[in-house]
């Protein structure tokens, strides 16, 4: 198992608290996984097996517990008396009507509960309502560079592993293909991606036009840090002979970020200090499956592919992350956490004058003290001008 500590620490940090711990994020990304890695912790740190109770409600095995009423009553009885009971609850989006279970079982003392889902409607507004101010949710992504790194004893040839890192997928189990021969991986994100158009957008929204939905898919990945209004979607579409309505490619496109195969990024008038509305962006959560899905003409475009690569990160590292807009030009993020703002310009390569110059005007606008970076892939010596700090950006996300 691959260690995911980021993760891991936050879950160590809110043991026993009496907060319920939500864990989302796509398929395969490692939810599973993280669970028995804090189990092993619990064990490791003297609880006991019987205080611990796991169910994955995409096993079988557990068929019978699908029933609400039925789930907290087998719960119920394996409490352990006087001790902490630590309940795993796996796919839980799968038990129809469970926050009512889980708000049942949360009034109990010594329960620590923990929940993962793969779509945004266990987060739905019933539940949030149900156990308002009474859970944290912990989002969670494929593998950061730095921790795919880890998977290596070699780690030297940065730049190599790091195409290979984009085209190879950032899910923790294909890095197992990749080993062995990498010429399978599209066979296991074939897996991942129908799973989720299948399961967690179209059954579950009762979405009937495959055709349409792939299309919007292909679309939105293929124009990964453009400007995507659901209007230019649908024209684009219909134009070439796909017949849908604005209204339909909106929920197709709601259902995709629900799903968390595809995160939307809002504007934010930097000088205005106002969020927008409009003229939104796309990004893939992991750029092997948009490989798979585009084929080679995906890696025709390496400076939004960086620009995706660096939206990632900034929300592993707990950063809130907007387009910018300030007067008529953009910066590519703003950054935001409790601790105030940084901007963000991302170019493949800023060695032309020109580049740089375009890269730098934006961020030269803006009238604050808070850190400015230009991230590329440039190999040479990191720089400063007038404060705005250009960084190569594999030594950013190792750091």
């Amino acid at each position: 198992m691959i260690a995911r500590d980021n993760y891991l620490e936050i879950l160590k940090d809110f043991k026993d608290k009496q907060i319920i711990k939500v864990i989302t994020g796509i398929r395969r990304c490692g939810k599973s996984t993280l669970m028995k890695l804090f189990q092993e912790y619990l064990k490791e740190n003297g609880v006991k097996e019987k205080q611990i109770i796991s169910i994955n409600f995409e096993n079988p095995d557990f068929e019978d517990l699908m029933d609400r009423k039925k789930l907290y009553t087998y719960l119920k009885e394996k409490l352990v008396e006087g001790k902490m009971t630590y309940i795993f609850l796996d796919e839980i989006q799968n038990v129809p009507n469970f926050e009512k279970t889980v708000d049942g079982l949360f009034i109990n003392q010594n329960v620590d509960i923990y929940m993962t889902g793969s779509n945004a409607y266990m987060l739905s507004s019933e539940l949030a309502t149900l156990l308002s101010g009474r859970y944290i949710e912990i989002k969670m992504l494929p593998l950061s560079f730095k921790e795919y790194l880890t998977t290596f004893e070699d780690k030297t040839d940065l730049s190599r592993k790091f195409r290979e890192y984009l085209k190879f997928s950032s899910f923790p189990q294909a890095i197992e293909f990749y080993k062995v021969n990498p010429e399978n991986i599209n066979l296991y994100l074939e897996g991942i991606f129908n799973t989720v158009v299948y399961k967690d957008v179209m059954a579950r929204k009762g979405i009937t036009d495959q055709a349409v939905l792939e299309s919007v898919i292909k679309y939105l990945f293929d124009n990964i840090g453009n400007s995507c209004s659901i209007k230019k979607i649908t024209d684009t579409l219909t134009s070439n002979a796909r017949q849908t309505s604005y209204n339909t490619v909106a929920n197709y496109v709601e259902s995709l970020v629900d799903s968390y195969i595809l995160y939307k990024a809002n504007r934010y008038d930097i000088k205005g200090k106002e969020h927008l509305k409009t003229q939104e962006k796309y990004y893939a959560v992991d750029i092997g499956l948009r490989y798979y899905l585009l084929g080679k003409k995906a890696g025709q475009d390496m400076g939004h592919i960086l620009e995706n690569v660096v939206y990632l990160e900034l929300l592993r590292r707990g950063y809130k992350v907007y387009i910018g807009k300030v007067e008529e030009l953009e910066v590519d993020f703003v950054a935001q956490n409790g601790e105030g703002i940084e901007y963000y310009q991302v170019a493949f390569t800023v060695r032309d004058e020109k580049t740089l110059k375009r890269e730098l005007t934006p961020l030269k606008k803006i009238n604050d003290n808070y850190p400015k970076y230009i991230i590329s892939l440039d190999d040479d010596l990191d720089a400063d001008y007038e404060g705005i700090r250009k960084i190569n950006a594999i030594d950013w996300l190792l750091s």
